[in-house]
């Protein structure tokens, strides 16, 4: 079966280790759409925060949030923001526990505290700027992810007791705070369904742990050489490194660029 769209991680896929896009992985993107392959990007980014590369690349669709806001064109076809209520219980834990929170909407992002070194830390990492602070902003708008910024050891102290939640760590001070049963390959779903095309028809680029349930769920997942060593399991297929040519190559491989 023939594949019609390719889904691609950013960081650590699309974006090396110096939050570029390779000139090679700009070439054999731009040589895919040529071809009328669909192309679409996969994160657990924020909206604002894809759009850089989206508007490099030229890209128009995306599951952002690790699946919880899937944006084809201008049209919203999925939103599955965090529970008020969980919210309020994961704010207060976090109070208690001396642990800065960034709520992030479909529109911008807040800190619940003024210039904290773990979220400034952790948003350089991502070469992104640090967010201002909103002392309620998550009572004001759709909150669609958190970053929860304390160490893996100290995890535990929120997550047994916040059942609606489930979590995925990318920085040794930060953790995405997602909903519940909520992952890339649910967002991926929802796109799959109003474009119409069957999962098999399907191919994704992944490196991280957020990546698990998005390689398995298309017909071919594909990590990148620079993988984390815990997702590659999950691929069908490693491609090389991404300052390898591991975009191009992959594609080459698996038929959709010669």
């Amino acid at each position: 079966m023939p594949y019609s769209i390719v889904f691609f991680d950013i960081d650590g896929t699309l974006l090396d280790d110096r939050n570029q896009i390779p000139e090679d992985t700009k070439q054999a993107v731009a040589q895919l759409k040529q071809t009328g392959t669909k192309v679409a990007i996969a994160t657990g980014r924020a909206p604002y925060h894809l759009k850089p590369v989206a508007d490099e690349l030229g890209i128009d669709m995306f599951v952002s949030f690790n699946g919880s806001y899937v944006v084809a064109g201008d049209q919203v076809v999925y939103a599955n923001p965090l529970r008020k209520e969980s919210l309020a219980m994961l704010e207060e834990k976090a109070k208690a526990n001396d642990h800065p929170l960034v709520f992030l909407s479909a529109e911008t992002c807040y800190a619940n505290v003024e210039h904290h070194p773990r979220i400034i830390e952790s948003f350089h990492y991502l070469s992104l700027e640090p967010p201002a602070y909103h002392r309620c902003f998550w009572q004001e708008e759709p909150i669609y992810q958190v970053f929860l910024h304390c160490q893996e050891h100290e995890e535990t102290n929120y997550l047994d007791d916040l059942v609606h939640f489930r979590s995925i760590r990318w920085h040794p001070y930060a953790l995405d705070i997602l909903p519940g049963g909520g992952s890339k390959a649910k967002g991926i779903a929802a796109l799959l369904d109003h474009l119409g095309i069957p999962p098999e028809q399907a191919v994704a680029f992944g490196d991280g742990l957020n990546d698990k349930e998005m390689l398995s769920f298309v017909g071919m997942g594909i990590a990148m050489g620079n993988a984390h060593e815990e997702l590659k399991p999950y691929a069908k297929w490693i491609t090389r490194d991404v300052r390898d040519g591991g975009i191009r190559y992959g594609l080459e491989r698996i038929g959709l660029l010669t």
